[in-house]
């Protein structure tokens, strides 16, 4: 029988969406309140990879990735998808009998090995977490960069987004070395993870 061994918490990242900067800014207060402070951020892009949000958003969107300073558990993340479901709920603009969103957040979680994004649409890649939520195993880490599947969206597979998970990865091995106070995080020790080396502590 296996023994069971819980996982070591986690990176919380987002990526933010809005229809200005001014927006994406105002959308980060919020976010630090019920999150915690944030830790790095990624350089705004023009969200150019698809239409599907202008009709609700309007066109012109720029989008942000984020990360937060406290570590979280990997199976609080259905519970942080609601809460950030519930903020686009809050900021959205009402149209005559609708609301239109004016953000959009999807969260998720990045572990030295893989990002997994929280998302509310089902799909045969996707495991259900419950309460209406579901994950994605988005990016895998191997040979020095997170790698995309399949499935990944356009904008996960970018430049841009590989070097920030990448320095997000990088911030959250130096904070559980610190946490562990092991020397088997020391540079001179060879460490060999289920992902190749530079992933097991």
């Amino acid at each position: 029988m296996g023994k069971i061994v819980y996982p070591k918490p986690v990176a919380l990242v987002m990526a933010l969406m809005a229809d200005a900067p001014s927006r994406l800014e105002e959308t980060k207060a919020p976010l630090v309140e019920k999150f915690g402070s944030i830790e790095l951020e990624s350089e705004t892009y023009p969200f150019t990879y698809s239409s599907h949000y202008e009709k609700e958003m309007g066109k012109g969107l720029i989008k942000q990735f984020v990360s937060f300073a406290n570590l979280v558990e990997m199976d609080s993340l259905g519970k942080i998808k609601t809460a950030t479901n519930r903020l686009e709920e809050d900021m959205a603009i009402r149209q005559g009998k609708q609301l239109r969103r004016t953000l959009n957040i999807d969260p998720g979680y990045l572990s030295l090995a893989q990002l997994v994004l929280a998302t509310t649409k089902n799909y045969s890649h996707r495991i259900y977490l419950g309460g209406g939520i579901f994950a994605e195993l988005t990016l895998i880490y191997r040979q020095g960069g997170f790698r995309p599947l399949d499935w990944t969206y356009p904008d996960y597979r970018s430049e841009l987004a590989g070097q920030f998970f990448v320095r997000v990865r990088g911030w959250l091995f130096s904070k559980i070395c610190f946490e562990n106070s092991s020397n088997r995080c020391s540079p001179t020790r060879p460490r060999v993870g289920p992902d190749g080396p530079g992933t097991g502590l």
